[in-house]
């Protein structure tokens, strides 16, 4: 479909009347209380001024000279231009950043992770060797976690860790923290991979930019917040056509108080004809929202994962927060604690969208080549896979003075409240699979 939309070519005849954005009502009052839930606490380490300015005026100067774009280009602008995207020179996890992630809470999560992944594999009939990738790895702490489960029970020697991270930044503070010795290679290298490095246990360990780069062959492959984080379109249905809502800049009074304070430079419009993307969209069968979040990058992603599960075996993982096709306006912002507008100060706030796992699974079982099992909840993966038993462990081995932050952490991470029914995990594996996975279930998924 990719290639489709490139096809088409970039003819504008859109109207740049503004719009409202959709549903905005509900990123407020209520909605605001149930996405704090998410955990996006802390204060953002400040980049370097002029690099936001720059940013800025970058997306300003493109859509004055070449139209509105789509919100898709915006989002993938912010948090990934080299010069002043989001992610790119800074760690905005943890308590530090503007989140943090289940992983970073409590070592349970990476540990049952791991628990679960060797389990599957040995069923599997513990194929080897093997290879452990992390898309989009934060901080590295899960890839850690994971690391230390399967060190654990002797497997050093039979995989190989292989990390797709497009900032320098991170990818340099992953290697800190689970290699004791890493290098990064010379811009012209010609190598797939652009850092290595090895770990204490001699596991030898890659970053590449894209999935694409990933060698060939068996792969236990995880994705833990990283769909969530690739751009989309918002689309609306208009007379029985999808219609797409675009990013456009200001007008000129807005744009004049937007300097003084903080009225964004940057307002939403709708598209008068459909555009590439709306007219080739086909949504998945029986679907009634008349408005929605498509991405074009995470059906990409998993059209790519499945492929390779099917040709050279594995399993895959993807744990986010995210809704089976019942959510329609989700995209925003964090900075600070708490929610940012998203056309406010590009750059210096995380954009994100909650996760179709309704369009993931469609797209995943499309060809027949791939079963998925979920999404379920994380609190009830967590609570299947013993968290409680290794929750008992942990306060058994403490501190009375750590005790309180262990269980409060695993709390957030399984109440329904908090964490545990907004975030889902859904696994991949291959098709040929299916029945061998019906005589024994996937654990933590039923």
């Amino acid at each position: 479909m990719l290639r489709q939309v490139l096809q088409i070519g970039s003819r504008r005849s859109y109207s740049y009347k503004s719009v409202r954005r959709p549903n905005a009502s509900a990123v407020s009052g209520a909605r605001n209380q149930e996405l704090q839930l998410e955990q996006k606490p802390a204060s953002e380490p400040q980049a370097k001024g002029h690099d936001k300015i720059s940013l800025s005026k970058q997306l300003r100067a493109r859509i004055l000279a070449t139209g509105p774009i789509t919100v898709a280009e915006y989002m993938r602008e912010v948090l990934t231009n080299p010069q002043g995207g989001y992610y790119m020179s800074r760690d905005v996890f943890g308590r530090e950043g503007d989140f943090i992630t289940s992983p970073e809470i409590s070592q349970i999560f990476g540990e049952l992770v791991g628990v679960w992944l060797l389990n599957e594999w040995r069923k599997m009939g513990s194929p080897t060797p093997f290879q452990l990738v992390e898309l989009g790895p934060g901080r590295g702490t899960l890839a850690r976690d994971v690391l230390k489960v399967l060190t654990k029970f002797k497997l050093g020697a039979e995989f190989t860790m292989h990390m797709v991270e497009v900032s320098p930044y991170l990818s340099v503070a992953q290697a800190q923290r689970f290699c004791y010795k890493h290098e990064t290679l010379p811009e012209n290298s010609q190598l797939p991979h652009y850092q290595f490095g090895t770990t204490a246990t001699g596991i030898k360990a890659y970053w590449h930019r894209q999935l694409e780069d990933v060698p060939p062959g068996f792969s236990l492959v995880l994705a833990h917040e990283f769909f969530d984080a690739l751009p989309v379109h918002k689309l609306q249905l208009v007379n029985d056509l999808w219609q797409e809502v675009l990013i456009d800049v200001a007008d000129v009074q807005e744009s004049q108080s937007a300097s003084q304070s903080q009225i964004p430079e940057f307002r939403y419009v709708m598209s008068k004809a459909q555009t590439p993307v709306s007219r080739l969209f086909k949504p998945v069968p029986q679907e009634t929202r008349a408005c929605l979040e498509y991405s074009l990058e995470a059906e990409r992603h998993v059209d790519m994962l499945a492929k390779r599960l099917e040709q050279h075996g594995g399993i895959g993982l993807i744990m986010d927060y995210g809704h089976f096709g019942d959510k329609t306006d989700t995209f925003r912002g964090f900075k600070q604690h708490a929610l940012h507008e998203p056309l406010l100060e590009p750059g210096t706030a995380d954009l994100t969208a909650d996760v179709d796992f309704r369009h993931i699974k469609h797209v995943a079982e499309t060809n027949g080549h791939i079963h998925c099992c979920g999404p379920v909840q994380q609190g009830d993966f967590l609570e299947r896979m013993q968290g409680s038993v290794r929750l008992e462990q942990l306060l058994a081995h403490a501190l009375p003075e750590n005790q309180d932050i262990i269980r409060s952490g695993y709390e957030v991470l399984t109440d329904a409240k908090q964490m545990g029914a907004r975030f889902k995990f859904l696994a991949m594996f291959p098709a040929v699979l299916a029945a061998h996975l019906e005589k024994y279930p996937v654990a933590g998924f039923s």
